[in-house]
């Protein structure tokens, strides 16, 4: 089973793309490293304030892999210099 999210984001205190990058690169390291997901930027590279996040996990259990992608999700609310916008979660 695969489960795939696209998460988009807003910095508001985030001025520069040095700025951004940073804050994308720790969550991307937490969420790889605490969850063992492929995560990576999808979209808004030239953006300083905004992102959108691409999280996928595989499983033999649809249940596991959901929960998976909800605890990414509880990962990057953590993190308070951004605010998650819009969230797109499917299975294939």
């Amino acid at each position: 089973m695969i489960t795939y999210a696209e998460v988009e984001c807003m910095l508001y205190e985030s001025h520069s793309l040095k700025q951004k990058r940073s804050v994308i690169k720790r969550i991307m390291a937490k969420l790889r490293n605490d969850l063992n997901v492929a995560v990576t930027e999808l979209d808004y590279h030239d953006l300083w304030q905004r992102t959108k996040l691409g999280i996928v996990t595989l499983s033999n259990e649809q249940k596991h892999a959901e929960q998976v992608i909800q605890a990414a999700l509880k990962i990057i609310d953590t993190f308070t210099e951004l605010e998650r916008t819009i969230t797109e979660v499917e299975s294939l």
